[in-house]
């Protein structure tokens, strides 16, 4: 067997595999020594059929599919041997003419490159790092959230500001009927919170729908309606006052602390700030460095200049999936998917060029670490080591579960890695200035 390599450009090769008959015709032969002696065929007894009649029915079969199956071993065994980056799989060339009578055969496959670049990780300008703090306001909210929470539910007649309100959302014409508690916070505008202020249980409010949540979402929380419906719902809705409750606040005492946190773990108003504080802080954090490694990646892919082999790729995406795409379909699928691509190479470069790759053992580590994580939620705080490496090995021992913690750990690796060597600016923000920077809103 020959296999030769032409390349076309820095991105396009064609591999040509040449195959004789001393390849492949033992491995033949043995099969249909094998068909003969378990063929049944009318008129022969059972290992008695002429070896002419089992090649005549089965030969050519055979011969195509161990000529295919000798080609794909030598074809990935080369690739592999000279250290060939390919992207996709190898496509082969149609033969029209192909002769399998012929005692040696010629295969092309056509290759798509990967390119060669340099990944370039310091920028002119310093990408934002953001810290995310807890400012004073958001510590206050918590706090009174907490004591309301934990507070006594005082029964009243009248409806006042702070109030819970328990009712009926009623419009016969739309079959909408729903209980629901609402805080008249999350009614918007003045007028219609003017409604509610001074209303008595059993009294009927009126409401238009337009305007009437601060929130799109809780129209269809509040009233029970589609995503679809709720999508610029201008009707008129009938609010049943049914129930008012106050919430009077918890004290700031011992008590409240142990219900909180466990006993004895915050003795004072002080410490529960700090407490609120830095378990904010911390849910921050991965916020922020999500934000950061997507700035980072969308700073590699466009500032990392490659071109790459997209007349391949196309042709290649057309029977790469499940179902088969034409000429268009292809190019769409192939722009759609080009920016993912791109930034994968970049990816696998900065992975290899700064061995960030992830071995077995700190796979193990990594895996253990999330397992100790999820049982603390259900209450397990002190799992053994033998029933954490149990868990981790029948985790690990699911190849998508492997893929899945692979990728997390490789995030976090070059996380880390774009931290220490990323042209950055902290730039500290408290929370609801960060989600206003960051997504307008």
């Amino acid at each position: 067997m020959e296999i030769t390599k032409k390349d076309i450009d820095s991105l396009n090769a064609v591999v040509t595999v040449a195959v004789k008959s001393e390849d492949y015709s033992d491995k033949v032969q043995k099969i249909l020594n094998n068909y003969r002696k378990t063929a049944n065929i009318p008129g022969f007894r059972k290992g008695h059929v002429p070896m002419g009649m089992v090649k005549k029915q089965y030969g050519k079969a055979v011969l195509i599919d161990e000529v295919n199956k000798l080609i794909q071993d030598a074809l990935s065994k080369y690739l592999v041997e000279e250290k060939l980056d390919v992207l996709g799989n190898p496509l082969p060339k149609a033969q029209d003419d192909l002769d399998w009578n012929s005692d040696s055969f010629s295969f092309e496959f056509e290759l798509g490159l990967a390119p060669n670049f340099e990944v370039k990780l310091k920028s002119k300008k310093p990408l934002k790092h953001y810290k995310i703090v807890a400012d004073k306001k958001m510590i206050d909210d918590q706090v009174k959230h907490l004591q309301k929470q934990y507070g006594k539910i005082i029964a009243k007649q009248e409806i006042s500001q702070e109030d819970e309100v328990t009712g009926l959302f009623v419009n016969e014409e739309r079959g909408i009927e729903n209980s629901t508690t609402i805080t008249l916070d999350k009614i918007k505008g003045k007028s219609n919170a003017k409604k509610f202020i001074g209303a008595k249980v059993g009294d009927v409010i009126t409401l238009k729908t337009k305007g009437l949540f601060n929130d799109d979402q809780d129209v269809i929380n509040m009233l029970k309606v589609s995503d679809d419906d709720a999508q610029g719902l201008n009707i008129e809705v009938t609010f049943t006052v049914n129930e008012v409750n106050a919430r009077e606040l918890a004290d700031l005492d011992q008590d409240l602390f142990d219900k909180l946190f466990g006993k004895d773990n915050v003795k004072s108003a002080t410490e529960l700030r700090e407490k609120i504080k830095e378990d904010a802080e911390k849910q921050f954090v991965q916020q922020s460095d999500q934000k950061l490694l997507n700035d980072v990646t969308e700073f590699l892919v466009e500032n990392t200049k490659f071109d790459l082999p997209s007349s391949f790729l196309q042709k290649w995406m057309q029977t790469a999936g499940e179902e088969e795409l034409d000429d268009n379909q292809a190019k769409e699928e192939y722009e759609k998917s080009e920016k993912s691509m791109r930034y994968q190479l970049i990816e696998g470069k900065l992975v290899t060029e700064n061995n960030l790759q992830v071995n077995f053992d700190e796979l193990k580590e990594f895996s253990k670490k999330m397992i100790t994580g999820q049982m603390a939620q259900f209450g397990q705080m002190n799992p053994s080591d033998k029933e954490l490496d149990d868990i981790a090995a029948r985790v690990l021992s699911n190849k998508e579960e492997v893929k899945r913690l692979s990728e997390q750990l490789t995030s976090q690796k070059l996380l880390t890695f774009y931290k220490e060597n990323a042209n950055l600016k902290i730039k500290e923000l408290p929370y609801d200035k960060f989600v206003k920077e960051v997504y307008g809103s």
